[in-house]
């Protein structure tokens, strides 16, 4: 992934901060205790398991909780290395980081050329990415980074861009986790626990129907399936169009989980406490789960 044109912009950052990190007497990693703080973090903390860096995490409040006029700081450390994780700072050019400390991660402006003309589109590389890039670089044959390494685009689903054009960032990540093999693009029928409620309008019953008859169908009938399937979901105006594609035809699975990617995001959201103590209490769960575990959701429904 490091080495895909997505990063070639900021690999001299992430070398740099690579570098800061294997140096440092211990690693601070601050975040908020919301989805995107949990997957950001754990990724470092991933990194630092796999090659013995030691390092200490905090949670903090997470963006929700904040007065509107409010902004997420972290902590002050004694000493060490601070990575400050910001997923809900504004998205800065390359350019203008060399006014705080790079290993302050908030988005970044980058440019990706996608398609056989390779025209360059401009995209923003959120810190979810950014963070698995540098586990990756750390830890390249990490046991614990390989497993989270699915969710290395799952911070782009939860950005707003998606929920106007297409973005290119998300599928050009989400293009090469696939080639790679560590994770499969199916249509949402070939999945066996898919979360339904992220699509308005949706027929439980027909999707039932498809699913049983889906191994049968050959490409045209699946695709005129799945229009017919997805007719009632267009008229909702909540859900946008590129979302909706990626709900229908591009479902992310991986090893033998039966809930996809987004799935799981939108199932562990969904359980995520309102007060600014308890959040951060289960998004210090959540993460001990999705690191020892690789999944943010059990494989198989509680028999509690």
């Amino acid at each position: 992934m490091l080495a895909s044109p997505t990063f070639e912009d900021i690999r001299p950052l992430i070398s740099t901060i690579c570098d800061l990190m294997r140096t440092a007497p211990q690693i601070h990693i601050h975040a908020p205790a919301d989805a995107a703080g949990v997957l950001s973090l754990c990724f470092i903390e991933a990194a630092c398991l796999d090659v013995g860096l030691p390092y200490v995490r905090r949670f903090m409040p997470p963006q929700a909780t904040l007065p509107r006029d409010e902004v997420l700081k972290p902590q002050s450390i004694d000493n060490g290395c601070l990575m400050f994780l910001d997923p809900f700072e504004d998205t800065w050019a390359l350019g203008d980081i060399a006014q705080r400390s790079p290993t302050h991660i908030t988005p970044l402006s980058v440019s990706v050329r996608l398609g056989s003309s390779k025209k360059g589109r401009q995209g923003a590389l959120d810190v979810v990415a950014q963070c698995a890039a540098i586990a990756a670089s750390l830890a390249p044959n990490g046991q614990r980074v390989r497993r989270l390494r699915p969710f290395a685009g799952s911070g782009l689903w939860l950005r707003e861009a998606l929920d106007t054009t297409f973005d290119p960032v998300h599928t050009a990540i989400r293009d090469v986790l696939s080639e790679e093999g560590s994770l499969r693009v199916v249509a949402l029928p070939d999945v066996e626990q898919p979360s339904n409620a992220m699509i308005p309008n949706l027929s439980e019953r027909m999707l039932k129907r498809l699913r049983k008859a889906w191994p049968t169908m050959d490409v045209d009938a699946r695709t005129q399936a799945l229009s017919e399937l997805v007719l009632p979901c267009l008229t909702d105006s909540n859900l946008s169009t590129p979302r909706l594609e990626e709900l229908i035809w591009h479902r992310l699975l991986y090893g033998d989980h039966p809930v996809d990617v987004v799935s799981q995001i939108h199932t562990a959201m969904n359980d995520w406490p309102k007060q600014a103590d308890a959040a951060k209490v289960h998004a210090s769960k959540l993460a001990d789960f999705f690191l020892m575990n690789g999944a943010l959701v059990p494989s198989s429904p509680s028999t509690d």
